[in-house]
């Protein structure tokens, strides 16, 4: 088998990465994307004005939590114990709203999944409580946004 990491054992079969001899470190990982919807709802949900109540307090929430449950949502991926979750949104636009996840861990592997199960899970909660007044929701642009693992000190 090579040095590369990858999910395959070697006779093809999916399998989980062992990153058993990998150094821990400590690893960060922001994800973003972006929920776009009519202006006159991005306006509700930054007052807190929608009918099911204020949608970024629980969209933050559910993003933290989807982060925390990674491991369990995507077959292959490690379960992580997150030291750091963090959810901030930014309207950037009239009718946009970037969602940032920042994720953090001392561990062997990385912390992108997490990250990014962060923002879409919040992108969707956001949808969820709004779809009912608005009819051209869309989430796009999820993505990595940045990785660094640094060395622990002695």
């Amino acid at each position: 088998m090579s040095n590369q990491l990858t999910h395959m054992d070697d006779k093809g079969r999916a399998s989980m990465v062992d990153v058993s001899m990998k150094p821990t470190m400590r690893r960060t990982a922001i994800a973003s994307g972006y929920f776009v919807a009519q202006k006159s709802t991005l306006d509700a949900i930054m007052q807190g004005e929608l009918p099911k109540g204020e949608a970024l307090a629980v969209a933050r929430i559910a993003g933290i939590q989807a982060a925390k449950q990674c491991g369990l949502l995507i077959p292959l991926c490690h379960p992580l114990p997150l030291e750091f979750a963090e959810i901030v949104f930014e309207r950037t636009e009239e009718s946009k709203l970037k969602i940032i996840a920042t994720t953090r861990i001392h561990g062997r592997t990385g912390i992108e999944m997490e990250a990014l199960a962060a923002v879409s899970v919040a992108a969707l909660t956001l949808l969820d409580m709004t779809k009912a007044i608005d009819k051209k929701l869309v989430i796009e642009g999820i993505r990595v946004e940045s990785k660094l693992k640094e060395p622990l000190s002695s």
